[in-house]
């Protein structure tokens, strides 16, 4: 078992959370803007202090509130916030997105709210509105190596059970699928876009959800004129398997050397892994041996084009039904659009092609003030639980979870910039980068960095600015940087 690094857990002191009592105006639809606040280094959201120190510089347009019991309210006003935070009457909750909680009761007036969810296999488009204004916008990447990572994972499990040592009775036959199974990439997918609902949720008291779904005839976009007996007249047709398929469709000839190589032996070769591509035709290609040989151990490249999957399609039309069905067995007052009204409503109204664009049009959006700040969410892994490391696997994986109190994918702030480590060594050197892969420093020290926020499934950060604001000058402490000494 590996020995992680003890991460530093000091927790000030100096920053009351005293109870005391606020007014209603706190839940009036307001935006807000603070400048330069950031959280501890010990805990991403625990507490808040001045960052004129640091030289951190942090905008956004609103702040979103939270009652004494957790419960979102509407968003306040800058000065607002400022003065509750002042008075004590409100502790900081989250850091991204600014996040502020009541410590004490109050009134709980709420607008309506209409949160439109444009849901996708790779990107998603959020947005949160009101009548007159919007109040959240993001736009999510989710992670695309979920179908490699279960392949590789298949492979070593059937390699483990294929050895002699087994201990006990084999037990392939007993298990089934379970009613409503869905493949593990594309249930990774469902259950993201519940969670991120789930996290929007918490900042905005949501009174209906608007998302779009969509079904797609893959042979419709493979062959636009195909229509009636032709759906049951494949390509495939009268073909024993797709191997045979695919040599008839290359004329039994290698599409690299188209016979030169004089080589009688002719395969099938995967364009792209079969990990991640699959058996389509459309994913294999006609090649003599001598080619064949050539292309997997490097020295002969082809020149031909990638094949066009259709997995964004097969995702959106397996769950198109599974998310709205368990948003509504959630509670939730769900209604669903389709693509070709959200187009018509976005070029009716002359916006900017986007996913948050798409979203904001889905919740409603016409005249609504748009959201100077937006959110760019991006989803990685938790953590590498590979044991072993190399192309072989043979190489023991011993790298610490921490490194001088830094982890992959925390956010810091270095020299000003706020980023987030990518990549780590253990002499403590960082690679830092912002969430769209633009890079900020390869090889920054240390003790040039601190912790703003810890590393978590949803990274996030901000792509829109708001306001700037006078630098809060209360709650400064001297607080313990991770790498050692105080900041």
């Amino acid at each position: 078992m590996q020995t992680l690094e003890r991460r530093n857990t000091y927790t000030p002191t100096d920053i009351p959370h005293i109870r005391s009592n606020c007014d209603s105006p706190l839940n009036r639809e307001e935006t807000l803007s603070v400048l330069s606040l950031k959280t501890l280094s010990n805990i991403s959201d625990a507490a808040l202090t001045a960052t004129g120190q640091a030289g951190q510089d942090l905008r956004v347009s609103a702040v979103y509130v939270l009652n004494i019991r957790g419960h979102p309210l509407m968003p306040t006003t800058p000065r607002k916030a400022r003065t509750l935070l002042k008075e004590e009457k409100a502790k900081v909750k989250t850091r991204t997105p600014f996040t502020v909680q009541l410590t004490s009761a109050t009134g709980e007036t709420k607008q309506n709210i209409t949160l439109g969810i444009d849901s996708g296999y790779e990107y998603i488009g959020i947005s949160a509105l009101t009548e007159t204004k919007e109040m959240y916008s993001a736009e999510v990447n989710l992670r695309t190596d979920m179908v490699k990572l279960n392949s590789e994972r298949r492979q070593y499990r059937r390699t483990r059970r294929g050895r002699n040592t087994r201990y006990r009775q084999p037990r392939f036959q007993n298990r089934k699928k379970r009613d409503g199974w869905l493949a593990p990439s594309i249930q990774h997918k469902l259950d993201s876009h519940i969670k991120l609902i789930n996290k929007v949720k918490e900042l905005l008291p949501i009174s209906k959800i608007d998302i779009e779904v969509a079904a797609f005839d893959i042979q419709k976009i493979k062959n636009p004129e195909i229509s009636g007996v032709e759906y049951q007249n494949g390509v495939q047709k009268d073909s024993w398997n797709v191997r045979e398929y695919v040599l008839y469709r290359d004329n039994h000839e290698c599409q690299a050397c188209h016979g030169k190589s004089k080589d009688p032996i002719l395969e099938t070769h995967h364009i792209v892994s079969r990990q991640i591509g699959g058996d389509s035709p459309a994913n294999l290609l006609t090649l003599c041996q001598t080619c064949h040989e050539k292309v997997s151990k490097g020295k002969l490249k082809l020149d031909i084009k990638l094949p066009v999957g259709f997995k964004p399609e097969t995702f959106m039309s397996t769950v198109r039904w599974k998310l709205v069905n368990m948003l509504r067995d959630s509670g939730n007052l769900v209604s669903h659009t389709y693509g070709y009204i959200t187009k018509s409503n976005r070029i009716a109204l002359g916006l900017d092609k986007s996913h948050r664009t798409d979203a904001f049009v889905i919740a409603g959006g016409t005249i609504q003030e748009r959201s100077s700040t937006s959110f760019l969410i991006k989803q990685v892994r938790k953590c590498n639980r590979k044991l072993f490391k190399g192309d072989r696997s043979h190489i023991k994986n011993i790298a610490p979870r921490f490194i001088h109190g830094f982890q992959r994918f925390d956010k810091v702030l270095w020299n000003g910039i706020e980023c987030f480590i990518f990549g780590r060594r253990k002499t403590g050197y960082f690679d830092l980068r912002h969430l769209d892969g633009t890079k900020v420093h390869a090889s920054a020290k240390a003790k040039e960095l601190t912790l703003l926020q810890s590393a978590s499934t949803f990274l996030i950060d901000i792509i829109g600015r708001g306001t700037l604001l006078p630098v809060l000058k209360y709650g400064v402490s001297a607080t313990p940087a991770p790498h050692g000494g105080t900041q």
